[in-house]
């Protein structure tokens, strides 16, 4: 697991860490949350969960019903029906950040074998400078699943899931958002197959 910070070095009680672990991976072929993890991780959720944990508490994984998951340092919360896509547990994840007082949460896919905690300083940054309801990467085209939410969206979500949407971006549009271009993109790589993770690993030397 990645190293984490002093807890003096965390920004405890105003952000938090939301992972979404629950999807259902087609692509792959199997879990995702499971596979070999970077950097000594076991797997790939241990190792997000792991940086998320560097900069937030605390931590939420979102997985689906009876989806199995590797012993993680963190809170499961299961969603309630499968296949509602992220924006459902997204609002899930940001309610129970809100009841532990987090002010803000880091929300990211477990896909992402690069991730690392100078990009939530980033995100953070500009979202307290900002006092954004949304801050979230771009690099050529926005990245919803590595972003920093406010979790009093958690109301406003649960009004467009009643309207019937389930993607993110009808989050995005119905919110005060901002968007930040990043020195360096590598770290928003996410893998949908068994070669893109093999890439990634490469490509870490």
């Amino acid at each position: 697991m990645a190293e984490q910070k002093p807890d003096t070095e965390k920004k405890a009680g105003s952000l938090a860490g939301i992972v979404l672990a629950g999807g259902e991976s087609r692509r792959m072929g199997r879990d995702k949350a499971t596979l070999p993890g970077p950097g000594g991780a076991a797997t790939l959720l241990e190792y997000v969960a792991g940086v998320i944990a560097q900069r937030c508490e605390p931590v939420f994984v979102m997985a689906a019903q009876g989806q199995p998951l590797p012993a993680v340092q963190a809170q499961v919360i299961r969603d309630e029906v499968r296949g509602q896509g992220p924006l459902p547990a997204t609002g899930r994840g940001l309610r129970a950040a809100a009841e532990a007082g987090a002010r803000y949460a880091f929300v990211c896919a477990v896909d992402m074998p690069l991730l690392s905690a100078e990009l939530i300083d980033e995100l953070v940054q500009l979202a307290t400078e900002t006092n954004a309801e949304i801050v979230l990467p771009w690099d050529g085209r926005s990245h919803y699943l590595a972003a920093v939410y406010r979790t009093d969206l958690a109301g406003r979500i649960d009004g467009l899931v009643a309207g019937g949407a389930r993607s993110m971006r009808a989050l995005i549009d119905a919110s005060d958002a901002q968007q930040i271009v990043l020195p360096e993109s590598r770290f928003l790589a996410n893998v949908n197959t068994e070669s893109d993770l093999l890439a990634l690993a490469q490509s870490r030397g």
